[in-house]
């Protein structure tokens, strides 16, 4: 990236964030800090007036804004890719309001470019996978997501695995996460006065109230995610797959994918799973392009669940 580009950069980002430190900046490029210090002294120079608050950061002042920004060839064809892909992969809470960002996207095209932004486009293929269902796009992720923006409380009945019956809940909403094809609300539940997960296709009834709460001090979605992963039991499994079924084998598995290593022109692959007996039925999937190795409890499943399969076919 040149200097000029980079200037650009800085001044959008300073634009996107209320204050931000110089060492965020300097990892955002991949610059020295030193470097960060003199190209906010440039653009200061030319008029872009940057505020400094000793020991908090930098920002722009509000009165200051960038014109238009036209996009690049290349930037435009990713923009409109990026959209389907989201329309086809995400939720359809989003494609509307995709839509509608595409349609403001194309309108600020010159027409060369949005012809050729679009003849891209014609000539690439997006397969959607399986995705929520429209009511719970509609009637829960977006009140739940509007409700962590602006901290209300939420009333849920809530019935969670395992149970018969729903349960009533209030909660304060701190974050949603979508993992494994479905959504989470993350939240602290004054019923269990602790943090917890509720998965929103299991939220039988929602009331967002006018009631707000104050952030949890200290609270930060990433750090709480990652702390869960690490208390969760996982179990280590080695699997041999031929080369195409390792391919897809890389893209499918939800458990989590460790190393790999080429072995007499097979693939050893390594995993952390939160269940052996998942991963033995997904492994039924590949037929004889996929062996466990490990565990023997694995391979117990596995031998298990075929001879299930074979009895099916018992004349």
């Amino acid at each position: 990236m040149n200097r000029i580009d980079r200037l650009l950069g800085i001044i959008l980002l300073l634009q996107n964030h209320r204050m931000i430190t110089a060492d965020q900046i300097a990892a955002h490029f991949e610059i020295s800090v030193r470097t960060v210090y003199r190209d906010l002294s440039a653009l200061s120079e030319i008029g872009v007036p940057i505020a400094a608050e000793p020991g908090v950061g930098y920002n722009l002042l509000k009165s200051y804004q960038l014109p238009p920004v036209m996009f690049s060839e290349e930037e435009a064809g990713a923009l409109l890719v990026g959209g389907e892909m989201v329309k086809a992969f995400a939720d359809s809470s989003l494609a509307g309001p995709m839509d509608s960002a595409l349609l403001k996207i194309r309108a600020v095209l010159p027409r060369e470019q949005r012809d050729q932004a679009e003849r891209m486009l014609q000539h690439t293929a997006v397969i959607p996978s399986p995705r929520p269902p429209d009511q719970l796009d509609r009637q829960i992720l977006l009140p739940v997501q509007r409700a962590v923006a602006l901290h209300r409380v939420l009333h849920l009945v809530y019935r969670a695995k395992g149970r018969a019956q729903a349960s009533p809940r209030e909660v304060e909403p701190l974050g949603v996460v979508y993992y494994s094809h479905a959504w989470y609300l993350i939240a602290w539940c004054r019923l269990r006065a602790d943090f917890r997960h509720f998965r929103l296709d299991r939220i039988e009834q929602l009331a967002v109230c006018a009631t707000t709460f104050e952030p949890r001090p200290g609270f930060s979605l990433r750090a709480y995610l990652e702390e869960s992963v690490r208390n969760e039991e996982t179990f280590p499994a080695r699997i041999r797959f031929t080369p195409e079924a390792a391919e897809r084998a890389r893209h499918e598995c939800f458990a989590g994918y460790v190393e790999e290593k080429a072995v007499a022109g097979l693939v050893e692959m390594d995993f952390l799973t939160f269940s052996l007996e998942w991963l033995g039925r997904w492994l039924l999937s590949f037929g004889r392009e996929a062996e466990a190795l490990a565990p023997a409890r694995l391979r117990e499943l596995v031998k298990a669940e075929a001879k299930k399969v074979a009895r099916l076919y018992d004349c």
